[in-house]
């Protein structure tokens, strides 16, 4: 074997080894996860004579086999750090390659509002808590924003780490989805140490498929009006701002004209000022 090609079996095996890691990894945060997730609803449920309804917390064969090839890709393409990285730029991605199918979550119109969401400084407040009491804050998150998105009717499309894509079959709901979310954390945001800061952005457009184009640009354009947003923010888009504007109990800032990164010419976003009484 010649010291080219044992290079590359070294670089090969590292890469596999690091890819079993992260693996480990993940599935020991799982494992916790799921333990904190029995354990709070236990709690919630005590004393209501109501049991917690059987859920399927195991993936199936197929879903693991590929959440490891996943992973090895990750590791390989990023690193370890690229591996354990999840963002509204990731989600985005992922749907745009699977196309989930969005036209059964459509209104009357055939159209969708996209809501996007994360935690803003998410890694930073890892290294803060340490993984254990993250896991604990990260449960809570998920149960406070699911419980949002399906109080108004929502589909959560898809989830990673700490962030969440949902559809809507109308705009205003996906906005009273977002103030609920914003106000589950209102109370830490004043008096906890480690306030959980949610950053929300929400776009509406056409779900059919025209030339391959107008699925992704939406999901884009969501994507971006999100990741422009600051935390404890719900940013909208123009459509939505417009689909709402008759709603007197959600006030609106004044637009204002931004560019996003990837869409061409110049955006309207609108802040929802969901803390004025």
């Amino acid at each position: 074997m010649g010291t080219g090609a044992l290079v590359v079996f070294v670089v090969a095996v590292s890469l596999e080894g690091a890819a079993c890691v992260v693996l480990t990894v993940l599935w020991l945060r799982g494992r916790r996860r799921q333990r904190v997730l029995e354990g709070d609803l236990a709690t919630a449920l005590e004393g209501t004579g109501r049991r917690p309804r059987p859920r399927r917390l195991v993936p199936t064969p197929d879903e693991a086999v590929k959440a490891v090839w996943e992973t090895v890709d990750r590791v390989r393409e990023q690193g370890l750090g690229g591996a354990l990285r999840s963002s509204i730029d990731d989600l985005a991605g992922w749907a745009q390659v699977e196309r989930p199918a969005l036209v059964q979550l459509a209104g009357p119109d055939g159209s969708v509002a996209i809501l996007f969401s994360d935690i803003e400084g998410s890694t930073e407040l890892n290294e803060r808590l340490g993984d254990r009491e993250w896991v604990r804050l990260l449960a809570r998150h998920d149960a406070a924003v699911r419980s949002a998105i399906e109080r108004f009717d929502g589909h959560v499309v898809k989830t990673q780490g700490d962030g969440f894509m949902a559809a809507f079959a109308a705009p205003e709901q996906a906005v009273r989805s977002a103030v609920a979310v914003q106000r589950a954390f209102e109370r830490g945001r004043t008096k906890g140490p480690n306030p959980v800061l949610v950053r929300i952005g929400i776009h509406h457009g056409d779900v059919v498929h025209r030339d391959n184009d107008i699925f992704g640009r939406n999901v884009a354009h969501a994507a971006r009006v999100a990741a422009l947003a600051d935390g404890g923010e719900i940013l909208l888009s123009g459509a939505v701002a417009d689909a709402v504007a008759d709603c007197d109990d959600l006030p609106l800032a004044e637009p204002r004209e931004v560019r996003l990164k990837g869409l061409t010419g110049e955006h309207q976003v609108v802040a929802v000022e969901w803390s004025r009484p």
